[in-house]
């Protein structure tokens, strides 16, 4: 038998920036207890990253600067551990301890 249930959260580190910060509380780095586990019994992906930390780390109520139609909005990059996200597996990329997760807006208002 398994001992998932040991291991319920994974600690990962986020960073944001390119005005991404403002959305979450004006800081740019964040340790995160992201739950192992997503509402669907899989283990954490990045897809159940994005939707935990507009439930549970933004405190700005635009949350469509940040994701549009429950995807990261066009515009952001992510960067896993400095690997863009797309050499990963993008939202299917399962999150591992101690990753480094970095969203950077490169859309800039003016």
């Amino acid at each position: 038998m398994s001992n998932q249930t040991e291991i319920d959260t994974i600690p990962i580190t986020v960073d944001f920036s390119g005005g991404l910060e403002m959305l979450f509380s004006n800081r740019r780095r964040h340790a995160v207890s992201l739950p192992a586990i997503d509402g669907a019994g899989k283990p954490a992906n990045i897809a159940f990253l994005i939707d935990y930390l507009c439930k549970n780390l933004m405190k700005d109520p635009r949350t469509d600067l940040f994701v549009l139609d429950n995807h990261i909005r066009p515009g952001i990059l992510v960067l896993i551990n400095d690997a863009d996200w797309e050499l990963e597996g993008e939202e299917a990329y399962e999150i591992q301890p101690r990753d480094n997760i970095l969203f950077v807006s490169t859309l800039h208002g003016g």
